[in-house]
């Protein structure tokens, strides 16, 4: 089956003081996730469940990142979550904490759609 790609978002998350990976990637792709809406499921007549979603998120510790949680937190489509190296660790000399932030990118694809869409 021939996919598009219908969207691609940009998100960011941290953690301040905690350290945790998790948490700030999960923020990250909620970020990504806040700034978008698909109309075109009511504009042709599609089920959320023909969209594949696929997540790459970025942290310094992708060994820390539990991918089937984030997952389960994505509110439409078949999606993955992948963890990857990347995102900052920003220390602060003074407190001895660390700041975590991490980067999200989700793209979703549909089927091709072409000839699918109907006048306004």
């Amino acid at each position: 089956m021939i996919e598009q790609r219908v969207i691609i978002e940009m998100g960011m998350g941290n953690d301040l003081h905690g350290m945790n990976y998790q948490k700030a990637a999960a923020r990250a792709i909620e970020d990504a996730i806040r700034h978008s809406t698909l109309p075109i499921f009511d504009s042709i007549g599609l089920d959320h469940s023909v969209m594949r979603v696929q997540v790459t998120v970025a942290v310094q510790a992708p060994d820390k990142i539990d991918c089937d949680a984030l997952v389960a937190g994505l509110p439409r489509g078949r999606a993955t979550v992948r963890a990857v190296t990347g995102g900052l660790n920003v220390p602060n000399p003074e407190s001895g904490d660390t700041a975590v932030i991490a980067t999200a990118a989700v793209e979703a694809f549909l089927p091709a759609q072409s000839g699918k869409w109907k006048p306004v």
